[in-house]
């Protein structure tokens, strides 16, 4: 779990988003950087028993700067006003399968999968697919992971009109061919990240998101 101290000093960011108030607030800073650190590595710790792949995993490798990248953005606040988490095998290959937990008043969800793939990784993921589709389905149908997550995400914005160029628009995995990112998500409640069973519980929800996770970095690893 992570402290009330922690989320309380991102709730005053919130009101206080500048540099000014961060400075006059550096020993609160200072003590919430410990809190997300150590909160990283309780479930990190948890994380490891579900999915070996994240062994050679630390605590500092899950988590983000607080600082916004403001250079192509009309909102200049500098800092973010939310804390993530995420465990992935490749943590230095962009797009790789893995975990994101995500803290911010009013959002606060749970994700994995590959969001918004480079087109060749897309290209392999979707020949694994096209190949295999009742391995997908059966991880989707799964009743672990419908429980929590429902179904991968099938939103308009994130599948194309048109089947994928180079793959048969009558093939029985269309709709699967067609999603620009393979991604499953799941709202929590923001009160359970103060509850001190918090690491059992998401990795327990995690686990049921595990063989997607297989099945993507199958797809991403298997030779052109």
């Amino acid at each position: 779990m992570i402290t009330t101290e922690a989320l309380q000093f991102l709730s005053d960011l919130i009101a206080n988003n500048n540099t000014e108030w961060m400075h006059a607030n550096k020993k609160r800073y200072d003590q919430y950087k410990k809190d997300y650190n150590a909160f990283a590595n309780s479930v990190l710790t948890k994380m490891k028993q579900i999915d070996g792949t994240l062994a050679p995993l630390e605590a500092k490798n899950c988590l983000f700067r607080i600082n916004r990248d403001i250079r192509f953005s009309k909102d200049k606040s500098p800092y973010k006003t939310n804390m993530g988490l995420w465990f992935s095998q490749n943590r230095k290959q962009k797009n790789s399968p893995g975990y994101y937990i995500h803290y911010e008043k009013g959002n606060c969800f749970i994700a994995g999968g590959v969001w918004c793939p480079e087109p060749r990784e897309l290209k392999k993921i979707r020949k694994e697919i096209a190949f295999f589709p009742e391995d997908l389905e059966a991880i989707l149908n799964d009743k672990k992971f419908k429980k929590s997550f429902k179904d991968i995400d099938k939103s308009e914005e994130n599948r194309l009109k048109k089947a994928p160029k180079d793959f048969d628009p009558n093939h029985v995995a269309i709709e699967f061919l067609k999603l620009k990112s393979y991604t499953a998500s799941e709202k929590i409640d923001e009160n359970l990240f103060t509850n001190p069973n918090f690491d059992d519980v998401i990795a327990e929800k995690f686990s049921a998101l595990k063989p997607l996770n297989d099945f993507l970095f199958r797809a991403l690893e298997t030779e052109d």
